[in-house]
C-alpha cells in the first residue's frame, strides 16, 4: 500500500522510507544520474554534429594508387570485390569487369570518373543518370563501361573494359 504524507516524505508497498531527508542517499543517487546524463548529452553532441555541406562545399574524390589498370582510375576508398571480378589480358587486347564497393555518394562517384577519365585518355561518349548511373567512355580501340549503382550503405562500381567493336559498313546492296 502507497501512503503519500507530505511531497518530501512517503513509502514504497513494502513501507521502506524513500524520503530526500534520510542521509542523502537519494541526493547522491540524483546527482550521479544528473552528471551521466550531461555526459550522455555532451558525447552525443559531438557524435552528431555535421559540418554544412554550403560553407565546405562538395567533397571532391581523389584517385586510389593501386588500381587493377594504371589507365582506369578508382576513387579512394572504394575496396575491390575480387569474387565479383575478372580481367584476361594477351598483347594489346584486355578485357575485365572490375566491382568495387565504397561509401562515397553516387553522384559524387559520377563526376569523379567524369573529371578523372579524360586525364587518362577516355572520351566520355554517353551517360544516363537515373538511379543506377552509366557512363560509357571510349579511345582508340577500346571501350570501358563504368556502372554505378547506390545501396542503402554504399555505392557499387563496376568497370566493364574491353576491345572497341568495329563498326560495320552498311553494304551498298544487298547480299543474295
Amino acid at each position: 500500500m502507497l501512503h503519500v504524507c507530505n511531497p518530501l516524505c512517503f513509502k514504497g508497498l513494502r513501507g521502506r522510507d524513500l524520503s530526500l531527508k534520510r542521509g542523502g542517499e537519494m541526493r547522491k543517487i540524483f546527482v550521479l544520474i544528473m552528471i551521466c546524463g550531461f555526459l550522455v548529452s555532451l558525447s552525443s553532441c559531438t557524435l552528431f554534429s555535421r559540418k554544412d555541406e554550403s560553407t565546405v562545399g562538395p567533397q571532391v574524390l581523389e584517385p586510389q594508387l593501386s588500381g587493377k589498370f594504371s589507365d582506369i582510375p578508382v576513387p579512394t576508398g572504394f575496396k575491390f570485390l575480387y569474387k565479383h571480378s575478372y580481367s584476361f589480358q594477351s598483347g594489346n587486347i584486355r578485357m575485365a569487369v572490375f566491382r568495387y564497393s565504397g561509401r562515397k555518394d553516387a553522384d559524387q562517384v559520377s563526376n569523379f570518373y567524369k573529371q578523372q577519365m579524360p586525364l587518362y585518355n577516355w572520351n566520355l561518349i554517353s551517360s544516363v543518370e537515373y538511379g543506377t548511373r552509366l557512363l560509357n567512355f571510349e579511345r582508340e580501340d577500346e571501350s570501358c563501361i563504368i556502372s554505378i549503382q547506390p545501396k542503402t550503405f554504399n555505392t557499387l562500381v563496376a568497370i566493364s573494359l574491353g576491345p572497341k567493336q568495329p563498326i560495320a559498313k552498311k553494304a551498298e546492296r544487298p547480299v543474295k
